[in-house]
């Protein structure tokens, strides 16, 4: 009988124990899950903003089709101002402007005369060349190339779930200035979905209790931020 009762006392122990130790560890783990996974979803989250700001400065408005927005990036270009030489405080005192100099180069070289880019102490090799970049290239220098910026289609950590994207085109100031509004979003649930179940109740009731978006997205189709994420 008293042995008995010792194995079932060992037992209670034990059980105990793992349930404090449990209670301990889960909130930690579902912290730092939480924490590197976000780290992921903001990293795809900025590369849309980036993209979604392009493509209403060529467009005049946002899209809430993430695949065409891809396609946008995969498709298009980007004219961008490549710059050699520099002018100085002193020539930039002196009324020159890079406008000013590329003409007098210009005319320099058809003349010959030089004396006065060289009395200025200006570069002969002074250029400003505008150039046509693929769109890709232009706006994530390397980070992205055509095989890899599908990536920002999805949100990580799920089985090829894909970023929600909604657009707000009737947007009005009191001014009477109309402003395109574009959200795009990543609930908890999503990429949070394989961690413990009542942690994320926990969070994503915390976070509607105060009125935030149980997630994470950038912009907002109820009020122009310029495409800030909550998360900043």
């Amino acid at each position: 009988m008293k042995t008995t009762f010792r194995v079932l006392l060992g037992v209670a122990i034990c059980f105990l124990a793992y349930v404090l130790v449990d209670s301990v560890l889960t909130p930690i783990n579902f912290e730092s899950a939480r924490e590197s996974r976000e780290a992921a979803v903001v990293k795809n989250l900025v590369a849309i903003r980036t993209a979604q700001r392009e493509y209403t400065l060529q467009h005049g408005h946002y899209t809430a089709n993430l695949d065409s927005l891809v396609i946008f990036l995969k498709e298009g270009t980007k004219k961008e101002l490549s710059k050699q030489g520099s002018l100085t405080e002193k020539q930039l005192a002196d009324k020159w402007t890079d406008e000013k100099v590329v003409r007098a180069i210009e005319k320099a070289k058809k003349t010959g005369n030089w004396k006065e880019i060289d009395a200025a102490g200006i570069s002969r090799d002074f250029r400003r060349d505008t150039i046509t970049t693929p769109l890709i290239e232009a706006l994530y220098k390397g980070e992205y190339d055509i095989n890899t910026i599908d990536e920002i289609l999805y949100i990580p950590y799920t089985d090829g779930l894909k970023y929600e994207a909604e657009v707000n085109d009737n947007y009005t100031t009191s001014q009477g200035i109309h402003i395109p509004l574009v959200e795009v979003r990543a609930h908890f649930n999503t990429f949070l979905g394989d961690q413990d179940a009542q942690e994320l109740v926990n969070l994503v009731d915390a976070e509607t209790q105060l009125g935030h978006y149980p997630g994470l997205r950038i912009g907002s189709i109820d009020e122009p931020n310029n495409l800030a994420g909550n998360w900043e």
